[in-house]
């Protein structure tokens, strides 16, 4: 296990456990028992919370495994995600209660309920379906973090129509890549956003992504509509026929629209995630099983009281947190929610903690990056601020290091909230691994256990389980109900990706560990995909974005440790040897190269490091060896260099860093 064993060196020093308060355990939703009856019965256990979501037509059938690894849950039930999150509760009762609680950058502010929620997705489903978009075909969302974001997915799955959402931060053709294959016919976005005080455009990029280019000759064929948000009140360019004003579409629409009931498979939603092919996978996830999934565990991990909590996921409903932990599974939950637009320094390095302090939160959900980036800042700015109405922690988005789950504990909990370390994936759509709060004794930096109803192992080489102690290959051995359906149009590609390196088993693509008491410490990927500030970005797509400039003949990409960020990009280029002059341009090249990849894919995949080379290391067979290149960027001694074809490279390399060479951002 070459590629998982380094990282055990820096597995924890922390050895301490928290157990749970008595008084946090007596009123915890999850109890002790909870692990014992869903092993007694795990298809059982997952068709009883499935029960807890309002079915049109209840299901008979829990689980179809027979065409494995396609699962199939819940399947001859009906019934709508839209009228889960939102219809349910009015219906119930409770459409006077706070839905969410959005605090623009700027400083401006909505407050909406259920019932506001209701009518705002009413009218944008009567919206769509009046641009022409029905039940199975596909949205593509583009939106800074507002209340229409929500709005527009609740929308879409109210109609049976499938969303794509795409993060704000991605570029033009990345936005392009994930409108073709998903084949999308509406594209939702804003004129812009607000992000670190300034308007960050929107539409424009959308209009390139639209148009022929590049990397596209023609422009795109599919789309018909772009509805527009305006948010900023940007200059926009308008295309007649093709572009519509939120405003003028949505906001006078009949606020009257029955939801269209769906099969439990029917798919919700699709998510586009790095591969290591370059290519970017449109992961799929179903209606019922989906669901459950989120809603189940949310309610457990996060201890969610939904009649008193406030609670605040601070991810972007671009990623898979977002869509699970922000929209369906509060949602469904009747959660209370805060919905910040921004970043954590604007207008200043508090914002976050006044954000608590103003509305009371209960719950925070968040990043060890973010974790790590106030920890550089210092004590004293969360010390400013009221924060004793927290009362449980939570961590996604890479495993997070026990010196900063303790600074988590201590300066944001006050050492007396739970720290919830969760480990889940966009594929596995919600979380597999988690301590339960109330409980689990928590180990700073440990996800600890499955979740009830999901297998987890830790397998060595040949798919067969290690022993506590030891560190190997993290898998899912079963079924489970929130589980990807596959890759959009391409099925081989899903069995591949997923099931072929540990046949029958779910492969994971992360390291782990079990300890000495069977709780499982992650240890990041394994293979060529790196994870950056809890996003994954495949080092050949970053390597495809470097090689387009004109300037690059040959790149290799790798992610490195980095204190903050978990991993950083860092790249080794062969520049042209007619394109510039090395011995005076070398920070330009730096510079341009940067700039270019945060064109091509986005903002969050600029290298942190660049490192002008005259070769990268090969085997005889052509294969770059980023192990190599890996132990270069960490500062470690390079490690075999037999196979390859020239085993000088290295040194030329490894002296070119020591050299001064590297261009660090």
């Amino acid at each position: 296990m070459a590629t998982v064993v380094p990282a055990l060196a820096n597995l924890h020093t922390e050895t301490r456990a928290f157990p749970p308060s008595p008084e946090f355990a007596a009123q915890a939703n999850a109890q002790p028992g909870i692990y014992e009856q869903a092993d007694q019965d795990r298809v059982a256990f997952w068709a009883d919370q499935a029960r807890s979501l309002a079915w049109a037509t209840p299901f008979t059938e829990t689980l179809d495994w027979s065409d494995a690894p396609a699962a199939k849950w819940f399947a001859d039930g009906t019934l709508n995600a839209c009228d889960n999150a939102v219809d349910r509760h009015v219906r119930e009762g409770r459409g006077d209660r706070v839905a969410f609680h959005f605090e623009g950058e700027p400083g401006d502010t909505r407050t909406l309920t259920y019932a506001d929620m209701h009518r705002e997705v009413q009218k944008a489903a009567n919206a769509l379906e009046s641009l022409g978009v029905s039940k199975g075909d596909r949205v593509a969302i583009y939106l800074p973090q507002i209340p229409e974001a929500v709005i527009s997915m609740l929308a879409c799955a109210r109609i049976g129509a499938i969303h794509s959402v795409v993060f704000g931060g991605f570029s033009a053709e990345s936005l392009r890549q994930r409108i073709d294959d998903a084949e999308a016919s509406l594209v939702i976005t804003a004129d812009g956003g607000n992000r670190r005080g300034k308007h960050l455009a929107l539409k424009p990029l959308v209009d390139e992504a639209l148009a022929a280019g590049d990397h596209h000759p023609e422009p795109c064929a599919t789309v018909k509509h772009v509805l527009t948000v305006q948010r900023t009140g940007q200059d926009t360019h308008w295309e007649k026929g093709r572009d519509v004003w939120w405003h003028d579409v949505v906001d006078p629409a009949s606020d009257s629209h029955e939801p269209v009931m769906v099969e439990a498979e029917h798919p919700l939603f699709i998510l586009y995630t790095s591969g290591t092919t370059g290519s970017p996978k449109g992961l799929f996830h179903s209606t019922g099983g989906y669901l459950t999934g989120v809603a189940t565990t949310h309610k457990m991990v996060f201890d969610l009281k939904p009649e008193t909590d406030v609670y605040w996921c601070s991810a972007d409903v671009g990623w898979i947190t977002g869509h699970s932990y922000i929209v369906y599974g509060p949602m469904t939950n009747g959660a209370t929610q805060v919905l910040y637009e921004g970043t954590p320094n604007t207008p200043h390095e508090g914002r976050w903690w006044e954000i608590i302090q103003k509305y009371g939160v209960t719950i925070f959900y968040t990043a060890p990056t973010a974790i790590r980036t106030f920890m550089k800042w210092g004590e004293a700015i969360p010390n400013q601020y009221d924060l004793t109405s927290l009362r449980l922690l939570g961590s996604v988005g890479e495993p997070i290091n026990p010196e900063a789950w303790m600074w988590y504990r201590r300066v944001i909990g006050g050492d007396r909230c739970p720290v919830v370390d969760t480990w889940w994936q966009t594929e596995t759509g919600s979380i597999m691994i988690s301590p339960l709060p109330g409980v689990t004794a928590t180990k700073p930096g440990s996800a600890q256990k499955p979740m009830p109803g999901v297998g987890v192992d830790v397998v060595d080489d040949h798919g067969d389980p290690v022993p506590d102690g030891s560190g190997g290959y993290l898998v899912l051995t079963e079924p489970w109900p929130s589980m990807l359906r596959g890759i959009w149009g391409d099925r081989p590609r899903y069995e591949r990706t997923y099931w072929s390196r540990f046949p029958g088993l779910y492969f994971a693509g992360d390291g782990a560990k079990k300890d000495a008491d069977g709780d499982i410490w992650l240890l990041g990927r394994v293979d060529d995909v790196m994870n950056v500030s809890g996003h994954r970005l495949s080092t050949t797509e970053v390597e495809h974005a470097l090689v387009s400039h004109p300037w690059v003949a040959e790149a290799a990409v790798v992610g490195a440790s980095d204190d903050v960020t978990g991993q950083a990009v860092v790249a080794f280029v062969i520049i042209r040897s007619d394109a510039v002059d090395l011995n005076e341009d070398g920070h330009e090249v730096a510079v341009a190269l940067r700039n270019h990849v945060s064109h091509e894919i986005g903002p969050i995949a600029k290298p942190r490091t660049i490192l002008v080379v005259t070769e990268v290391p090969k085997t005889r067979s052509g294969k770059i060896m980023r192990r190599l290149l890996r132990d270069v960027a960490e500062h470690r001694p390079v490690g075999d260099v037999t196979t390859l074809a020239d085993s000088t490279v290295m040194d030329a390399i490894t002296a070119g860093l020591e050299a001064g060479k590297a261009d660090e951002d």
